[in-house]
C-alpha cells in the first residue's frame, strides 16, 4: 500500500467497521485491507494479493465468488423492478419463487417464508412471532428465550443477549432478562473430564431440565440452537444431543428455533441441518447460503403449527403488526432464486459433504499428534483446530498470548490463506465457500500445518 493513500486515509477517518479494535484502526496500528475482486474461492485486493479465502467471507459466499449466473439476475432485477414493498399482500415475481423455492427445500412441516435482510434481524423477527403466539394464546407469561452459552445469533438487543459470547454482552447491557442461557453441546470443554459423549449428553439434557424447573416452563416460550455452534467454535454436537433435547422441550411444550443461517442451504452436506440431525424446528432461520452474500437477504421459515396461530391473531386483531420496508427486496430474492438453482446445478451440496470431509480427515492427520493440538473437528464444509498449552491435561494457553490470532496472521502472510481466529479461545476456524476441490483443501491444510510450525513450533 502506498504511503498518504488517500483511500486509506478515508477508510480510517469515515468507516465506522463492525466488529474491530475502533481506536487501533483510526489511529492506523491495525492492517487494512481492501478487497478489489475475487473469484472461486479466491479474493484479490487492491494491491494485487490473491487470497485463499478459507472462511468464505463470514461462512457466506457458498457458491464460491464471481458467479455470472447471480450477478446477471441481480442486474436484470434492477433493470426491471429495483424495488417494491412486500406490505398488505404485494409482491414480487423474485420473492414469490424464492419463498416457493425455500419451501420446496425446507423440512416437510414447514409452512411459510418471512423475509428480512440478515440473521440478526431474521432472529428478531423470530421472538417477535413467539412472543405474538404466546399472546394469542393466552399465555402472556411464557416469553423467556433459552439460548446456549457460545451460541451466536445476532447482535442486535433481542439477538445480542441470545448470542453467548462475552465481547456481545460486555458494556452494551445484554443480554436482556427475557433470555437465559444453558450448557453449551461443546464436548472438548467439558467440566468432568471423565465424562463420555454419552454422559456429557445426559448432563446437557439435564442442565436444560433443572433451568426449566428453576425459571418454570410457564414463563419458558423457545429454545433457539445452531445445529452446529459457529462463531463460538466451530462445534458438532455430540451424538443423541439434538434428540435428547427436543425431549425436554416437547415435555414442555418450548418451541424450538433452528438458527441455520451458517447451516442452511449445504454447509453440512445437506441443505439443512435440521434434516442432519433430525431437528424438527418450529422455527428456522436462514440468511448467508440463502443469496450466498450476493445481495443482503435473510429468512424466518416458520412452521404450520406456528403459522396457524399467526393466522388466528390476525383474525382476532387486524394485520401483523411486523415488517421492514426492504423485506423481500426484489433485488435480493433474484440473487437467492439464481443462488439456490446454481447450489442444485453445481452438485454442491454434495460437495459440501464429501470434500468437507476430506478437509478435516486430512487437517486431523497433519495436525492431530502435535502436542498444542488439542482437538481437530469438523462436520460438512466446517472444520476447527483448538490449540493448548498442555495437551495431556487439557491446559489452555492464557489468552493474553492471543495464540489464535498469531495463527491466523501467519496463515496469511506465509500462504495467503485467510481462517478465523475465533472468539474465547485459542481456535482457527474454517468455513471454504461450497465448492472447495480437494487440491484446494490440501493447500488449506499445508498451510494451517506451516502457520502452526512457526508459531508454535
Amino acid at each position: 500500500m502506498l504511503k498518504n493513500d488517500q483511500l486509506d486515509h478515508w477508510d480510517r477517518e469515515n468507516f465506522f467497521h463492525p466488529s474491530t479494535h475502533l481506536a487501533q484502526h483510526a489511529r492506523g496500528e491495525s492492517p487494512s485491507r481492501v478487497v478489489r475482486t475475487a473469484s472461486g474461492v479466491h479474493i484479490e485486493d487492491r494491491d494485487g494479493n490473491t487470497l485463499l479465502d478459507a472462511f468464505a467471507g463470514l461462512y457466506c459466499v457458498n457458491v464460491g465468488y464471481g458467479r455470472r449466473e447471480i450477478s446477471d439476475a441481480i442486474a436484470a432485477q434492477a433493470q426491471e423492478l429495483a424495488y417494491y414493498h412486500s406490505y398488505a399482500g404485494h409482491g414480487t415475481e423474485a420473492s414469490i419463487t424464492l419463498a416457493k423455492m425455500v419451501l420446496d427445500r425446507a423440512p416437510s412441516n414447514m409452512s411459510k417464508v418471512y423475509f428480512g435482510l440478515g440473521g440478526s434481524d431474521a432472529n428478531e423477527t423470530n421472538v417477535k412471532l413467539v412472543w405474538y403466539m404466546n399472546n394469542i394464546l393466552g399465555r402472556p407469561e411464557k416469553k423467556k428465550i433459552i439460548s446456549r452459552w457460545r451460541g451466536y445469533h445476532g447482535s442486535g438487543l433481542v439477538t445480542g443477549s441470545l448470542t453467548g459470547l462475552e465481547l456481545f454482552h460486555k458494556k452494551f447491557d445484554l443480554p436482556l432478562a427475557q433470555v437465559i442461557h444453558t450448557e453449551a453441546p461443546y464436548y472438548y470443554r467439558r467440566k468432568d473430564l471423565t465424562q463420555s459423549e454419552a454422559d456429557f449428553v445426559a448432563h446437557c439434557a439435564a442442565e436444560l431440565e433443572a433451568l426449566i424447573e428453576r425459571e418454570g416452563a410457564d414463563t419458558i416460550a423457545a429454545f433457539i440452537g445452531e445445529p452446529v455452534l459457529g462463531t463460538g467454535g466451530i462445534v458438532p454436537p455430540p451424538a443423541g444431543y439434538w434428540a435428547a433435547i427436543q425431549k425436554v422441550l416437547k415435555k414442555h411444550d418450548i418451541l424450538l428455533i433452528a438458527d441455520e443461517v451458517v447451516t442452511g442451504f449445504g454447509r453440512l452436506g445437506t441443505m439443512f441441518g435440521s434434516d442432519h440431525y433430525g431437528i424438527e424446528a418450529d422455527i428456522i432461520t436462514i440468511a448467508k447460503g440463502l443469496t450466498s452474500a450476493y445481495a443482503p437477504l435473510s429468512g424466518s421459515i416458520v412452521s404450520d403449527r406456528v403459522w396457524k396461530v399467526l393466522e388466528q391473531g390476525t383474525d382476532e386483531n387486524g394485520p401483523i403488526g411486523h415488517g421492514w420496508t426492504y423485506s423481500a427486496h426484489p433485488i435480493g430474492a433474484a440473487a437467492g432464486v439464481a443462488n439456490l438453482k446454481l447450489i442444485d446445478d453445481l452438485g454442491l451440496v454434495k460437495n459440501a459433504g464429501t470434500t468437507g470431509a476430506y478437509l478435516t480427515a486430512q487437517m486431523r492427520a497433519a495436525l492431530a499428534g502435535h502436542p498444542h493440538v488439542g482437538d481437530v473437528r469438523g462436520e460438512g464444509m466446517l472444520c476447527a483446530v483448538e490449540f493448548v498449552e498442555d495437551k495431556a491435561d487439557r491446559r489452555f494457553f492464557d489468552p493474553a498470548r492471543k495464540i489464535g490470532p498469531q495463527l491466523a496472521a501467519a496463515l496469511l502472510a506465509q500462504d495467503k490463506v485467510i481462517a478465523r481466529a475465533m472468539p474465547q479461545g485459542d481456535i482457527l476456524g474454517f468455513a471454504p465457500p461450497l465448492c472447495l476441490s480437494r487440491a484446494e483443501a490440501d493447500a488449506i491444510v499445508a498451510a494451517t500445518a506451516r502457520a502452526v510450525k512457526t508459531v508454535l513450533g
